[in-house]
């Protein structure tokens, strides 16, 4: 049997699979252990500067929660630590690029919304189907800093799936692109990040991150000292010179 989870790298990218086609890649236990285990991974994976995640076959990234184990084991409230969540229960400063390659519902879609880029298929769909089956999804509040009010209404009480098109338009995804081109988008996307400066591209990913978090007065302090770090490191003095002697910058991230 195929672990429910790969992790490979490519270059300096992580790539994690979820990898269960027969199942839509749903949230399973064996599922949810190996994404944890991955994220951690990446987390601490210093060859990783980006990650990408994304689902097996062309059916489904992920259909989100197991219902069939649901019924099984009556689950009740899963609780914060349920699933790993970057950004909630796994931590890192690292990019994390969705490639959604089909479904992506309930717990699915909360995994594209976990990443900080998001690049779609064509024929994907994203949606909140809990409404339908009588769960819930407290892992949906991030969308107030993501879409406006009625769009986050729209999903949560109808209960329908959106097109990859769609979702594009109310700010939910990066890139549309056909199937055969997904992949190849978001390496693309994953390598153009880890090609920029480290430094930079973490403190944004981190202020970008709290500017959601925080007030706007709050989030101008913290900005500036996220950023003092980038201005005061080798990095900061070798961008400008390689402009200046017109060569590719060789980042060192300090």
């Amino acid at each position: 049997m195929n672990a429910p989870v790969d992790y490979r790298i490519e270059g300096s990218v992580a790539v994690i699979t979820m990898n269960d086609p027969d199942r839509r890649n749903a949230l399973s236990q064996p599922m949810r252990s190996g994404l944890r285990q991955a994220f951690e991974r990446f987390a601490a994976d210093g060859e990783a500067l980006v990650g990408i995640l994304t689902g097996a076959g062309e059916r489904a990234f992920c259909a989100g929660g197991d219902l069939a184990e649901m019924s099984e084991h009556q689950y009740r409230a899963p609780g914060p630590d349920h699933v790993a969540i970057i950004g909630r229960n796994i931590e890192t400063d690292k990019v994390l690029v969705a490639a959604v390659n089909g479904l992506a519902l309930g717990g699915g879609f909360m995994m594209a919304q976990m990443a900080d880029l998001v690049v779609a298929a064509q024929h994907a769909v994203f949606g909140m189907p809990e409404a339908r089956w009588g769960r819930g999804a407290p892992w949906s509040v991030p969308l107030a800093h993501m879409v406006p009010q009625r769009i986050w209404m729209e999903l949560a009480v109808l209960g329908q799936p959106i097109s990859a098109q769609r979702a594009y338009e109310v700010g939910l995804v990066n890139r549309v692109v056909t199937s055969d081109q997904l992949m190849d988008t978001a390496m693309d996307m994953a390598r153009t990040v880890a090609a920029n400066a480290p430094l930079t591209v973490r403190a944004s990913r981190r202020m970008i991150r709290l500017a959601g978090d925080l007030g706007l007065s709050e989030a101008w302090d913290a900005a500036d000292e996220l950023f003092v770090e980038v201005y005061e490191s080798e990095d900061a003095q070798e961008g400008p010179r390689s402009f200046v002697e017109k060569r590719p910058a060789h980042w060192k991230g300090r």
